[in-house]
C-alpha cells in the first residue's frame, strides 16, 4: 500500500475511534479569545432612579448577599484567601503552547492550569478585563491562548487504532475481504455441508461498535456508558471563549 494510502486510512481509523470515544481522546491545537468572568464582590447592586449599577447580570456572593456581576472582569475563588485572576477554557487541557496579551507573549511562569480548564496568572497581573475583538490575532488590545485540548493517547488506544487501522487498510485498500469489502447481505453461507453464519455488521455499527476486537474492548473500557460527547453544564452567566474558524 501506498504511503498516502496508509496515511489516510491512519486517520480515517483516529477520527472513528475518537468520534466512538465520545469526543475526548486525542490532542487537537486549539485557539480562542477568552473574556475572564466578573464578580464584583466588593460592589453590591444599588439602584438609582431605577437604574442598577452595571449590566444586569444578578448573583448571590459567596456571603449569601445579592451583588451584580459585569460581563468582563475577575472572578473570586470560594476556596481561595485572595482572589484569583484566572479564565475558563474549554477542556480538558493537556498544556498551553501560548498566552499572548497585547501582542506579546507571556513566558510560561506567569500563568499555570488547573484541572480541568482553569487558566490562573501567577505573576502578580490579571488578564485583561476585555479585548478588541475585532482586531486580529496579536495585535495591541488583544488576548488569545493556544493550546492542546483533550486527553493523550496511551498504549491501549494506540493498540486500537492500529487494530482497526489494519481492518480498514486490508478490506478497503487491499485485496482482503474486511473493512469495506465485507459483504453486508450476507448472514449465513451453506455449501457442501458446510454452514457458515455471520455477524449483522449494521447491528453492532448502530451500537457504536466497530467489531475488531481490540478496538471494541478499548471502547468499552473508555466509554462505558457510549456518550457521543462530554458532558457539560452550562450557565447563562458564563462567556464561553470566542474562536475564529475562517479565515
Amino acid at each position: 500500500m501506498e504511503e498516502e494510502a496508509v496515511e489516510r486510512w491512519r486517520r480515517v481509523a483516529t477520527q472513528i475511534l475518537w468520534r466512538l470515544s465520545g469526543r475526548r481522546w486525542g490532542l487537537c491545537d486549539v485557539t480562542v479569545r477568552p473574556c475572564r468572568q466578573a464578580c464584583l464582590e466588593s460592589a453590591p447592586i444599588s439602584f438609582q432612579a431605577g437604574v442598577g449599577t452595571g449590566p444586569w447580570v444578578p448573583y448571590i456572593g459567596v456571603d449569601g448577599a445579592w451583588r451584580n456581576a459585569s460581563v468582563c472582569g475577575c472572578r473570586p475563588s470560594g476556596c481561595s484567601c485572595s482572589e484569583l485572576c484566572e479564565v475558563k477554557l474549554e477542556g480538558p487541557v493537556h498544556d498551553v503552547v501560548r498566552v499572548n496579551v497585547d501582542g506579546v507573549d507571556l513566558v510560561p511562569e506567569a500563568y499555570r492550569v488547573d484541572a480541568p480548564s482553569l487558566l490562573v496568572r501567577t505573576d502578580g497581573e490579571c488578564w485583561p478585563r476585555c479585548q478588541e475583538m475585532a482586531e486580529p490575532e496579536g495585535a495591541p488590545g488583544t488576548f488569545t491562548v493556544t493550546y492542546r485540548l483533550g486527553l493523550e493517547p496511551d498504549e491501549s488506544a494506540i493498540a486500537a487504532v492500529s487494530a482497526l487501522f489494519c481492518h480498514l487498510a486490508k478490506g478497503c485498500g487491499g485485496g482482503g475481504s474486511c473493512g469495506c469489502r465485507a459483504n453486508k447481505n450476507i448472514t449465513r453461507l451453506q455449501r457442501q455441508g458446510v454452514e457458515m453464519e455471520m455477524p449483522d455488521p449494521t447491528v453492532f455499527y448502530s451500537s457504536g461498535w466497530t467489531g475488531v476486537p481490540e478496538a471494541d474492548l478499548w471502547l468499552m473500557a473508555v466509554n462505558p456508558g457510549r456518550l457521543s460527547r462530554p458532558s457539560r453544564v452550562y450557565s447563562p452567566d458564563y462567556a464561553r471563549p470566542r474562536r475564529t474558524t475562517w479565515p
